[in-house]
């Protein structure tokens, strides 16, 4: 599929990839405003918002729900924002994806999963009371 894509365009969105890892919410929320996919997706299946969620970027996942990211898509591994969220015991983030109707046991592993093989019961609390 990328082959399709030219370079400036690959290059934009290798950036809108950036911004997600970043935590640059202002700059990517204004994109997302402006027309980009808030479901854009990398070659690992990664969207923007488990970049944001992997990298501990609460503000930036509660931007991109706001704006209607898809917090049930899973990357090619089959891992979800939340379960990324939780690994990194980004409480805010997982908040957040709760509150969104992200779902603790969807996933590979899961979130819960996640939370139970890393040892993170603060991580398991804010999911059972999610």
């Amino acid at each position: 599929m990328t082959d399709d894509l030219d370079a400036e365009t690959l290059a934009f969105a290798h950036r809108m990839f950036d911004l997600a890892r970043a935590g640059s919410t202002e700059e990517l929320a204004a994109q997302v405003d402006a027309g980009l996919p808030v479901n854009l997706t990398n070659d690992k299946g990664d969207t923007l918002l488990i970049l944001a969620a992997y990298h501990s970027h609460p503000d930036t996942v509660a931007a991109l729900l706001a704006r209607g990211a898809d917090h049930t898509r899973a990357n090619d591994r089959g891992q979800t924002a939340l379960a990324a969220a939780v690994f990194r015991s980004s409480a805010d983030a997982v908040r957040a994806l709760l509150a969104a109707g992200a779902d603790p046991a969807h996933g590979t592993p899961s979130a819960a999963e996640t939370a139970q093989f890393f040892d993170l019961p603060e991580m398991a609390e804010l999911l059972r009371a999610g």
